[in-house]
């Protein structure tokens, strides 16, 4: 029996720009995303019956058959043998953070680790087009997820450029408690093709210089997603007065919103202050470092 866990981050849409709308009614998007260091963590066990369990704080409504998105990039990609499956759950569902499709893309690492243990050439299954393809169809942000690491997200979010020296900002994630349907938000947009987004700076390293170009930035859903739900207003507001917060925005469809700040004595401080205000809100203090925590991690391997 081997047991292997994956972290699975959370994914920010630092911009979301929508730039067009695609035969089928797919959106064409122009983002920036980047991960972050909070995020599930998913527990791949070779002996099992086929289940799944779900644990954490945010496990409530979390389905465990079926229907999961674990069970459906399970079947893609494991020989027809059973496993079992065990999800902490620490971010919020339909929250704009790419939950589901972290948690497919931590089926699929777990998975590609464990081929490589057996000598199918596992690790090879990350670069494999027809794998790409297939994780793309089930779901748009899932191939991006497997990646795990900053980049340029264009066109229906297949066309993926990283920037691997993006700064590791500190960042402060709020989520209302008001889950929002993606397909209701874009129904809400009424311009569908807006400019794409600008080149990105010359150092996005430089964390002054990502951050005054971000600053111009936007996101298209917003708008949209505050006429549907206008928590989201009060969330953005009450972080960009959080004192050292320099940039604040909704990341994906919503409700999850983020303010980025320039320490993480800041950050920290303004999400110990926005909790303690906001007891109904989810808040979490982080850093866009969770490219460095996605490796597949072995727990133990038995004969």
């Amino acid at each position: 029996m081997t047991t292997v866990s994956v972290f699975a981050p959370a994914k920010i849409n630092l911009t979301l720009h929508v730039t067009g709308q695609a035969p089928k009614g797919y959106h064409l998007l122009d983002s920036l995303v980047a991960f972050a260091g909070v995020g599930d963590r998913l527990t791949v066990e070779t002996r099992g019956r086929g289940e799944l369990r779900v644990t954490g704080p945010e496990a409530g409504g979390v389905p465990t058959d079926q229907t999961n998105i674990i069970f459906q990039t399970a079947a893609e990609f494991w020989p027809p043998s059973p496993v079992r499956f065990e999800l902490f759950k620490q971010l919020p569902v339909a929250s704009g953070i790419g939950g589901g499709s972290a948690d497919a893309a931590a089926v699929f690492r777990g998975i590609a680790y464990l081929l490589a243990e057996k000598d199918t050439h596992g690790d090879d299954a990350l670069l494999s087009e027809k794998a790409m393809r297939t994780l793309f169809e089930i779901g748009a942000d899932v191939t991006m997820c497997v990646l795990s690491e900053p980049a340029r997200v264009r066109g229906m979010g297949e066309q993926i450029e990283p920037v691997p020296d993006l700064a590791r900002l500190p960042v402060v994630l709020v989520n209302p408690r008001v889950p929002l349907s993606t397909p209701a938000v874009f129904r809400a947009l009424k311009e569908k093709a807006n400019p794409p987004m600008e080149a990105l700076p010359d150092r996005p390293g430089d964390p002054e210089e990502l951050l005054s170009w971000l600053a111009g930035q936007r996101n298209d859903l917003q708008c949209p997603a505050i006429d549907l739900a206008p928590e989201i207003r009060a969330v953005l507001s009450s972080l960009s007065s959080s004192e050292g917060c320099a940039v604040t925005r909704m990341s994906g469809s919503g409700a999850t919103c983020f303010g980025l700040y320039r320490s993480q004595p800041e950050a920290d401080a303004a999400a110990t202050a926005l909790g303690a205000a906001h007891p109904d809100w989810w808040v979490v203090s982080s850093c866009l470092d969770g490219q460095d925590r996605v490796a597949p991690q072995l727990i133990r391997a038995t004969t």
